[in-house]
């Protein structure tokens, strides 16, 4: 059993505030370091608390200096837990409440999508000066266009430029406050702060009104919730007179936005409106080019790029699932990707049948599930855990209703790809069909959920 250390807590932690000043700038010092104090001592850990987003870049940025500060200042100390004030913990100086913080990394930016930069995105005419105008936002944040809003249908890039923004502002401006988010998330986690009230509702405010950059994503989604909408009229204001940058995307202008308030559309059209658009046909075959090569897919000549190319002209989404379809066909009848075998796998005049196998049960949940997924920015482990999140339980629902209108899969099937019970899946479905109005934000992620899965759209 590991004995706590006798030294005072705060003692050590002034101690090794003062040694790590030396080492940032005053402002970082001011801003991210100067919040956080020292709540307790328990087992060789040293317990700092503060606000999230004050810890989050601590420890992101200078965890490992600080333990190696901490075992040299305090002998018996072995590492710095950042808390944030709900589970107790005693030691010789205090007892409070707190609890340990996993360090949380990338500030909001979804699984999968950490590794986005502008190095990375496809240059076309349809998205060129989206692309130049998010480089010059990420280049001299509040100063080129404020707010940026960004506006196109799914899978055109607009997540693409705003993670990439806010992965440029973290490794060339460590000093800068950068969250990422979407117009769901924020929706719910202020629904959580009016809920809980207290400190929570000022933790909420605090991340999101004192940050150098803020992005969101899907802000269109904050049609028909006026509370929501309300919350953040006044974030966008606070934000603006500090100067701090505004990025927005969207699947339509904001003037298109009819459910919301005018005083927010005309916001969103202070700074510089750009729309990306379908990429064209050399722009599809140089993404085919760079997914082949990332993905080590053998395409032996410029024929078969450009065929699927001309296959799948929507959005790059669908592009992606074209080549993945080509490719596992070719690979299912032993055969070297060639433009006949394209016409055969992706459909055309006199093509034969594509012999395909009937996917399991489990696979055409996960299948679902992932579209889902993508969608809402969520994670497959969070959807099929126990969490009880808003935006979860929202997705869980959507999933269920997919599932059960676009498979031949049973209730209980359906419940065990959630390790849930038919009856569970049997009140989602009936939650979405009672909650999806045309136009609304359910029918809406519903289209773009089918359209991840290349099938038809419900019915408005």
């Amino acid at each position: 059993m590991n004995e706590t250390p006798t030294q005072d807590p705060g003692a050590i932690w002034r101690g090794i505030r003062e040694e790590l000043r030396t080492t940032l700038p005053a402002s970082a010092y001011e801003h991210w370091l100067e919040p956080l104090k020292a709540v307790g001592a328990q087992g060789g850990r040293l317990y700092v608390a503060g606000p999230e987003r004050a810890r989050e870049w601590f420890s992101r940025r200078y965890g490992v200096a600080a333990n190696e500060v901490l075992r040299r200042h305090a002998p018996g100390f072995t590492e710095i837990a950042f808390t944030d004030g709900t589970l107790e913990v005693s030691g010789p100086q205090r007892s409070g409440e707190t609890s340990v913080e996993s360090p949380v990394g990338g500030g909001g930016i979804p699984r999968g999508l950490e590794t986005l930069d502008f190095d990375r995105f496809v240059i076309g005419s349809g998205n060129r000066f989206a692309h130049s105008a998010s480089l010059a936002v990420a280049e001299s944040p509040g100063e080129s266009y404020n707010p940026l809003f960004l506006y196109g249908a799914p899978g055109l890039g607009k997540t693409h430029l705003l993670v990439s923004i806010a992965n440029y502002l973290r490794k060339q401006r460590p000093d800068l406050s950068v969250v990422y988010t979407t117009a769901e998330r924020f929706t719910s986690e202020f629904v959580t702060a009016l809920r809980v009230k207290g400190e929570r509702s000022a933790a909420f405010k605090e991340r999101y009104r004192g940050v150098g950059c803020l992005l969101i994503d899907d802000i269109q989604f904050l049609e028909g919730k006026p509370s929501t909408e309300d919350e953040f009229f006044h974030t966008f204001n606070e934000l603006y007179s500090q100067g701090s940058q505004i990025v927005l995307s969207s699947d339509r202008p904001p003037e298109a936005m009819e459910r919301l308030s005018s005083r927010l559309r005309d916001r969103f059209a202070w700074g510089l409106t750009v729309e990306l658009q379908d990429p064209d046909l050399a722009t599809r075959i140089t993404l085919l080019r760079r997914l082949a090569v990332e993905h080590a897919i053998p395409v032996p000549d410029s024929d078969v790029l450009r065929q699927i190319a001309q296959a799948a002209p929507q959005n790059l989404r669908r592009l992606e699932g074209a080549l993945t379809r080509v490719t596992a066909f070719a690979s299912m009848i032993g055969e070297s990707p060639s433009a006949e075998l394209v016409r055969r796998a992706l459909g055309g005049a006199d093509a034969p049948p594509v012999p395909e196998r009937e996917a399991s049960a489990e696979e055409q949940l996960e299948r679902i599930q992932l579209a889902v997924c993508d969608v809402l920015h969520l994670s497959l482990a969070d959807m099929r855990s126990a969490r009880r999140q808003p935006n979860l339980v929202r997705g869980r629902q959507l999933a269920m209703y997919v599932a059960r209108n676009q498979t031949d899969l049973s209730l209980a099937q359906i419940a065990r790809g959630f390790d849930r019970d038919h009856s569970t899946v049997l009140s989602s479905i009936r939650r979405v069909e009672k909650d999806m109005e045309p136009g609304g934000d359910v029918h809406r992620a519903l289209e773009r959920i089918h359209e991840r899965l290349h099938i038809d759209p419900p019915a408005a």
